[in-house]
């Protein structure tokens, strides 16, 4: 993709005036971003092989650790937007997570080359020893310092690079800001791709030691990258956070939680903010009104009339209809998690794979790690197709503008994600048997030792990548829609929100699944030996949680009516 001559003039369009910001700064801010991701991201795929093969550490556990990894890496984008937007700013924030990602990266490279930091290798008889408790600790530290330093730098490095760019006193702001965006997630989908190719190519074919070191040689370029271009940036310095608006309301609403809504005139009795959009309070959730209800003027206005004296104690209507109107959502966005869900069992994937023959011709072998990658490349051309070509033919026939509905979109995605553990589930139970026909079903299964091609895996993978793109591009125009403007920023946290809770929740069913089924000294379903485990069974188990999501969401559309 080439920039046009349109765009450029349209993002040089920029007053004179400004020393600070503009394009200059964007290969900066977009090199740090491309290059966090494309570190961060070449760390996952392979990692469950480096835990159970170099920590000793049982499938199922591993599985556990990455999902809790994700959960929060995820989980903290909030606390990062947070701190960011009350306290430090966007240019602290993300410099200080881009140094805390490069210092997990390091350690992590260190634990493959430092025969203390981790467990010695099996013996003869296949006798293994656990990581020691400091092994472990300083493992989970290089997480911890990752999922710190991914939870500051991606919630704000996306706006921090609006804020360059953004400029009300140009005309053609709006255009200029759709071109940023477009660039951006662009650069962020090929960054995954270039992740889960050809870094995980480096692990499997070079070993830990580069695979883990190259990651980190990326992320010193990121760190440089950002900070030598700390001179022409425009830092906007922190303001008040939704997050405080919200506690606001609440505290509020219990302080007045006495106060008698029918005994106000009106809206007089409301502290209106002058400058909002939002006028008006809503029905739904009345008993968050009480935070907005003016009960002394004296006492509760300053001497302009304009500003609550204590905000903890009086709201304005926008802050209430804002918390209201994120309380409301959240039923649609909880339908999301359990796509999040499926979409992160790469672990098991990766297991699976690994086993059977990968080779796409006779001289080139895709690593069992790098299978996401179809999912991901069907996700990109399928958002192409659906924008370029579906959404204007469907225009042109019934004269109304745009594609499919949010909400349909939603319920379409909720049915690929069944549709793919169900096809899955029967994968594995075909590999799984001719394993056991071709294998000892005792043995620990080797590397392409089942005559069965991974290929049999893309369909699921194809499926997985439609139902994100249905799904989750379909919750975030939703969000967008049904929450105010002023909360347009907050959609990114939301959403993000959605896949720290999927990671906790699958965390949960993994170590479930794997104490009940191995109770009483039976095999576990998440066994290390794929071959004796049942991970089909797993996938089917998915796959009812699925249905049983798609039935709740089809109780939202049909009891969540607006105001």
């Amino acid at each position: 993709m080439a920039i046009t001559e349109e765009e450029e003039n349209l993002i040089h369009h920029l007053p004179k005036s400004y020393t600070k910001g503009g394009i200059k700064t964007m290969p900066f801010i977009i090199m740090n971003e491309t290059l966090e991701k494309v570190a961060s991201y070449g760390l996952q795929p392979n990692m469950v092989i480096y835990l159970m093969k170099v920590y000793n550490i049982e499938a199922a556990t591993a599985t556990s650790l990455l999902s809790m990894w994700s959960a929060l890496s995820h989980g903290l984008a909030l606390l990062g937007a947070f701190v960011s937007d009350s306290f430090l700013g966007r240019f602290t924030v993300v410099a200080s997570g881009s140094i805390f990602s490069l210092s997990g990266m390091i350690i992590l490279w260190l634990t493959t080359m430092v025969p203390q930091l981790r467990p010695s290798q099996c013996d003869h008889f296949e006798i293994c020893n656990r990581p020691t408790p400091a092994q472990l600790l300083v493992l989970l530290f290089s997480f911890g310092m990752i999922a710190v330093g991914a939870g500051f730098v991606r919630p704000c490095s996306i706006a921090f690079g609006a804020d360059q760019l953004d400029n009300k006193e140009n005309p053609n702001n709006k255009r200029i800001m759709e071109s940023y965006f477009s660039w951006y997630y662009a650069t962020i989908g090929m960054s995954t791709l270039v992740a889960t190719t050809l870094i995980v190519y480096i692990q499997d074919a070079f070993g830990w030691q580069i695979g883990f070191g190259i990651p980190a040689i990326l992320m010193l370029f990121s760190v440089a990258a950002f900070l030598s271009g700390s001179s022409l940036y425009i830092k906007v310095s922190a303001s008040e956070s939704l997050f405080t608006g919200f506690f606001q309301v609440l505290v509020a609403s219990v302080r007045k939680r006495n106060i008698d809504l029918h005994s106000g005139n009106g809206e007089a009795y409301y502290h209106q903010s002058p400058s909002s959009e939002i006028q008006a309070l809503t029905s739904s959730f009345r008993c968050l009104n009480k935070a907005c209800i003016i009960e002394d003027p004296q006492r509760d206005a300053n001497s302009d009339g304009l500003r609550a004296s204590n905000p903890w104690r009086l709201c304005s209507v926008e802050q209430v209809e804002s918390l209201k109107s994120l309380l409301r959502v959240v039923p649609m966005w909880s339908s999301n998690i359990m796509v999040q869900l499926s979409l992160n069992q790469f672990s098991f994937s990766t297991l699976q794979t690994m086993t059977m023959d990968r080779h796409i011709f006779s001289y080139f072998e895709v690593p069992a790690g790098s299978f996401s990658f179809f999912m991901v490349i069907t996700l990109v051309m399928w958002i192409t197709i659906y924008d370029r070509a579906l959404v204007p033919i469907k225009s042109r026939y019934t004269g109304q503008p745009g594609g499919l509905s949010p909400v349909l979109r939603m319920g379409i995605g909720l049915v690929l994600s069944t549709a793919a553990m169900a096809l899955s589930a029967i994968t594995e139970s075909i590999r799984r048997g001719l394993a056991i026909d071709q294998n000892d079903p005792q043995e620990i299964p080797n590397i392409s030792s089942v005559n069965m091609s991974a290929m049999w895996f893309v369909p699921q993978y194809v499926l997985l990548g439609l139902a994100d793109a249905f799904n989750a591009i379909g919750l975030v125009e939703f969000l967008y829609a049904e929450l105010p403007k002023s909360m347009s920023s907050f959609v990114v946290a939301i959403f993000t929100l959605g896949m720290a809770v999927s990671g906790l929740f699958g965390s949960f069913i993994v170590n479930i699944v794997d104490s009940v089924t191995s109770y009483g000294g039976g095999v576990s379903w998440l066994s290390s030996n794929i071959n004796k485990g049942h991970i089909d069974y797993y996938y089917w188990l998915l796959a009812l949680c699925n249905v049983v999501n798609f039935l709740y969401f089809l109780l939202i559309c049909r009891y969540n009516r607006p105001d």
